[in-house]
């Protein structure tokens, strides 16, 4: 089974050391409290997936060239505000997708299929996701909406951004899965095994969230958009009892 998993090295003297030391001593040089990064030196496969994840922000930028008059400076100042949060989720997607990677190294066959995938996902979700929060904030920001948009248009527009919302997290839930299973073999600790499975199930709640948007968007686009608020209280319930009972755990086999 070892040989199926791919990690990079570490060197030898490095890992005995920080073996070595406690977590209360290097708490403050410890990229998490919990858990131990078992990536080294960044691969061709995490440069590839940051080259991606570069582009998709490049398409969302408001404007390929420099404004020339007053009136194409408002206008591309419009985009701003939609651009922003769009921005803003791309980087919380690479940031789910780096601390896997850097959590645990993985490039076995399995995983190098499910980045790819991902990325391709998120290269398609990239053009979705702007129209949407373009036409949302368009009262906001002033913008003109193009085009008639009436039900039915709706309710594609919130199905198509609730299929790549779904398979973002999907995809992320079965990298964790997979994690979960080789964790033997990655010599995940009792903490770190349940961290791992916090990952999975927070990433499944936020792909089961997606797969309701896109059952509702057939009823109604509009309650379809406000059903996303459910991942407040959701992720928040989530991340408060995972907590506490990590925090028990660690506390319990001497973790601090």
């Amino acid at each position: 089974m070892s040989e199926k998993i791919h990690r990079q090295p570490h060197q030898a003297g490095t890992v005995s050391s920080a073996a070595a030391e406690s977590p209360q001593d290097r708490s403050g040089l410890l990229p998490e409290k919990y858990f131990r990064w078992r990536s080294g030196e960044i691969t061709r496969l995490e440069a590839f997936c940051d080259v991606v994840f570069g582009f998709a922000v490049t398409l969302l930028v408001v404007s390929t060239e420099v404004p020339h008059t007053y009136a194409e400076l408002l206008a591309d100042m419009r985009g701003f505000l939609p651009f922003a949060i769009c921005f803003w989720q791309l980087v919380m997607i690479w940031r789910t997708h780096y601390r896997f990677s850097r959590r645990y190294g993985l490039e076995d066959p399995y995983t190098v299929f499910l980045n790819v995938v991902l990325l391709f996902v998120v290269l398609f979700y990239v053009y979705p996701l702007k129209f949407v929060f373009t036409l949302l904030l368009a009262p906001l920001t002033g913008a003109k909406a193009q085009g008639d948009m009436g039900w039915h248009e709706g309710s594609v527009l919130m199905r198509i951004y609730g299929a790549g919302f779904a398979a973002v997290f999907s995809l992320v839930a079965l990298m964790y899965t997979h994690a979960y299973k080789l964790r033997g073999e990655l010599g995940l600790n009792p903490v770190e095994a349940m961290e791992t499975m916090v990952e999975l199930r927070e990433n499944a709640i936020l792909a089961m969230v997606g797969m309701g948007s896109i059952l509702i968007a057939f009823r109604n686009p509009e309650w379809a958009g406000w059903f996303y608020m459910v991942l407040l209280p959701a992720m928040w319930i989530h991340g408060a009892v995972s907590g506490k009972r990590t925090r028990a755990l660690a506390h319990t086999i001497g973790i601090e």
